[in-house]
């Protein structure tokens, strides 16, 4: 009974109640600490996990939460829906628009600042270390779509980096699952309140995930590479009119991408001539990539 109570009651045991602590879903956080040189991290359940419990961790009703526009669709429908049902006000601004997001804080009510990039789903990015450098309210980055090895945004002074492992870092698109990293005494914070959430990571998708680890280096290099000769092709396609990949010169960014990122990612989007029509007939008649909602695994996918 002493050793139940002395698990029940202490931050993070080793092992405990599954929703509390598991083995296998801490070497994962131990792993991903690693890589995003941070002091801890915390494994979900899923991408959208991870982001909806950091954001009720750290806000309350009357609080401000400043977001880039440039945001993943579940993201968006979760602050303009839940978060605008518990109270608390969300501010959207562009966020490749140098000061935006420093000019948007309310100095005293804004508590969040939430940023991904590179934005899904075309590739735009956020200056790291001018979001880094806004002091007051917490700055998180989701930073799925580059991975730990592509850009360390703690680095820039960022209080949180977000994952959806789902995507690259598991990478065989066989489990679902998210991480947060960051300081030590913020992610056991957020963890005090993650508990009666309760969207935790499964051991087994963790087991995957630690697995996907190990093959991220070359699986990331190799990607990337495809990913730019693919961009480069398209960019002179005549049946493309524009095509966003952080690795072309002509993309608006791509200085701030060389300054922050040491891979530019995975994942290249591209416009059709003709619009939806165009769009529905390259879906109909394509063999060897897949129709699938996800990234960062194996298969090469659309």
């Amino acid at each position: 009974m002493d050793d139940a109570h002395r698990r029940a009651t202490r931050l993070r045991a080793d092992e405990f109640y599954g929703r509390y602590a598991n083995p296998t879903v801490r070497s994962f956080e131990e792993v991903i600490a690693e890589l995003e040189g941070a002091e801890d991290a915390m494994a979900f359940g899923s991408g959208m996990g991870a982001i909806a419990t950091t954001v009720m961790a750290l806000c309350s009703s009357g609080d401000h939460i400043v977001a880039a526009k440039q945001l993943y669709a579940g993201t968006l429908a979760f602050l303009q829906g839940p978060c605008a049902r518990f109270g608390i006000e969300v501010t959207l601004v562009d966020g490749t628009v140098p000061g935006a997001l420093a000019a948007a804080v309310q100095p005293g009510r804004t508590m969040l600042v939430l940023v991904e990039t590179p934005s899904n789903p075309r590739l735009e990015l956020t200056d790291l270390a001018e979001l880094g450098a806004i002091m007051g309210p917490f700055t998180v980055v989701d930073s799925t779509f580059a991975t730990p090895l592509g850009q360390r945004p703690l680095e820039h002074g960022v209080d949180i980096v977000l994952h959806s492992a789902t995507k690259g870092i598991a990478g065989h698109n066989d489990a679902t699952i998210g991480v947060i990293a960051g300081d030590k005494e913020l992610i056991d914070a957020i963890w005090g309140y993650g508990v009666l959430h309760g969207a935790m990571a499964s051991p087994f998708d963790a087991l995957n995930a630690l697995r996907g680890v190990r093959t991220l280096g070359v699986r990331t290099a190799h990607q990337a590479a495809a990913a730019q000769r693919l961009s480069e092709w398209l960019e002179q396609h005549p049946a493309v009119t524009a095509t966003h990949y952080p690795g072309l010169r002509s993309h608006p960014q791509h200085d701030l991408a060389t300054r922050q990122m040491s891979q530019f990612g995975t994942v290249l989007a591209f416009d059709l001539a003709g619009g939806t029509d165009a769009v529905s007939s390259l879906l109909d008649r394509i063999r060897l990539v897949h129709r699938a909602t996800s990234l960062g695994g194996p298969e090469t996918l659309v």
